[in-house]
């Protein structure tokens, strides 16, 4: 069984209680590794070295420094991108086939934020004042507590690591301790680079205690938060003990629309990318669709014959299409929302079960569910799973009315060859990423993130990196007079 130490100011370190959790392949169910589990004697020491880090030798570092430091963690990601595919694979059952790509695409981010280091740029004012010349430049927020879900880890990590340390914090990362090995493996890259010790540290441990005492730390000044709504409503309620700059990204149940005149291989690809593509186990999954009238018999039938022949089987294979849910909750929570729903005349057009030709591991069926409406259970709630609920629509205004009656706004499809129906949906759907004749799809370049019940604040592209700074506002007297008296009003 493989051993996992959490990455604290430098070293490799045991929890000093003892404390281990052992996690599971989500393929046969089976424990693979032993983690220590970090508790509120590992958490301070995290943030302490962060902090003495942000206060020592990390400040006097220039910024085409930090610059050699990134591309050095892209250069190890595409260098070591079929160990990081393997072990995230193994603990959460993501296909082998992506989860290298990933850690080969990331890479990416950190090119990119490196080549941003030495082009974040101030102003100067023109200011109503006589002999007054006043600036503003963009500094360090000081230390950043990450907390990052188990799914897509090493790009929910470099949207907020990347910035990070462009801009010259130090960070915690705190992994999942549903599936915390990707980013423990992570670590050693991290070490392998040489950063001063402190500025990155990698733990995890249980959200009760690890997440709650990290994010409430009284050193802690940004929390970047990826998850579901019920742990953000803790995290912002934790933030109050050190009122700590947050953004959050959280969930989604993102709606797909496909018009009549859409090219029908095209929008079915898009379809079949944006529900079954990593399981549906995404934030954008679109997992709601409306398909015109006019269409709709066509397309339910081509979708059905499609999700039926997905192969399901071991993540590891390059010829798997789908492998297992990466926990039983998961499962649990989709079988009772199928249920429900189908009680409340929802129908399966197909899947809807466990798989039952495996014995062992989480594998469900990518589901089909016809709906009349989307208020039912499978229509209304992130489920995380490979399962698309499927509702009509009869024109434009309606579309517009269905995709914004959503408590999410993370993501939307709009599949059409109207390029007047394009741009008037686009503007009027109310999600923070909008896909046309597209779906599923990332890039440094691009800002990531949602509306409502989908958080706020932004990662990737140029202006995340305000978030993880703030700006400093200088004034400078030019006069060779003395100030004049005080209490003269200027």
């Amino acid at each position: 069984m493989q051993k996992f130490k959490n990455y604290i100011n430098g070293e490799f370190i045991d929890s000093k209680s003892g404390s281990f959790f052992k996690t599971i392949d989500p393929s046969n169910e089976k424990e693979f590794a032993e983690v220590s589990a970090a508790e509120e004697y590992e958490v301070n020491l995290a943030v302490e070295s962060s902090y003495n880090a942000f206060n020592g030798e990390w400040s006097k570092i220039l910024p085409y420094q930090r610059a050699r430091y990134l591309r050095a963690i892209g250069d190890q990601l595409k260098d070591k991108a079929e160990l990081l595919g393997t072990v995230e694979t193994k603990n959460t059952g993501k296909l082998y086939k992506e989860t290298k790509f990933q850690a080969n695409y990331i890479a990416e981010y950190y090119y990119y934020y490196a080549g941003l280091v030495d082009k974040i740029e101030g102003s100067t004012l023109p200011i109503d004042k006589e002999d007054m010349h006043v600036f503003t430049t963009r500094v360090p927020i000081g230390v950043v507590a990450a907390i990052i879900p188990w799914n897509s880890q090493m790009f929910l990590t470099a949207v907020k690591l990347a910035p990070a340390l462009a801009m010259g914090n130090t960070i915690i990362i705190k992994a999942s301790e549903i599936a915390p090995t990707p980013l423990l493996e992570f670590a050693k890259i991290i070490h392998k680079v040489g950063l001063p010790k402190g500025v990155v540290n990698i733990i995890t441990g249980y959200a009760d205690t690890c997440s709650k005492l990290l994010t409430s730390h009284a050193k802690i000044n940004k929390i970047a938060f990826t998850g579901g709504v019920h742990t953000a409503k803790h995290i912002v309620r934790n933030s109050a003990e050190n009122l700590s700059q947050l953004s959050l990204e959280l969930g989604g149940k993102s709606p797909v629309v496909v018009f009549n005149d859409a090219r029908k291989d095209n929008a079915i690809n898009g379809i079949m990318a944006s529900i079954f593509g990593a399981g549906g186990q995404s934030c954008i999954a679109g997992s709601r669709l409306y398909l015109q009238e006019e269409i709709y018999d066509d397309y339910l039938e081509e979708l059905k014959n499609r999700t039926e022949a997905i192969k399901i089987g071991d993540p590891l294979s390059n010829t798997t299409q789908l492998g297992p849910l990466a926990t039983l909750n998961q499962l649990k929570n989709i079988q009772e929302k199928i249920q429900e729903t189908e009680d409340q005349g929802g129908k399966i057009i197909t899947g809807g079960k466990k798989v039952s030709e495996f014995k062992s591991g989480f594998y469900f069926e990518p589901t089909i569910i016809e709906c009349d409406n989307h208020h039912l259970p499978a229509a209304e709630n992130e489920l995380f799973g490979p399962v698309l609920s499927v509702m009509k629509f009869k024109n434009e205004e309606e579309a517009i009315k269905l995709m914004n009656d959503n408590m999410y706004g993370l993501a939307a499809g709009i599949f059409t060859e109207n390029n007047g129906i394009a741009m008037r949906m686009s503007k009027a759907v109310q999600a923070g990423i909008v896909f046309v004749n597209t779906y599923r799809l990332i890039s440094p370049v691009a800002p990531f993130g949602g509306f409502k019940n989908s958080g706020y604040g932004r990662e990737s592209g140029l202006e995340v990196m305000k978030d993880y700074s703030n700006t400093k506002t200088t004034w400078i007297s030019t006069s060779t007079k003395p100030l004049s008296d005080p209490f003269n009003i200027r």
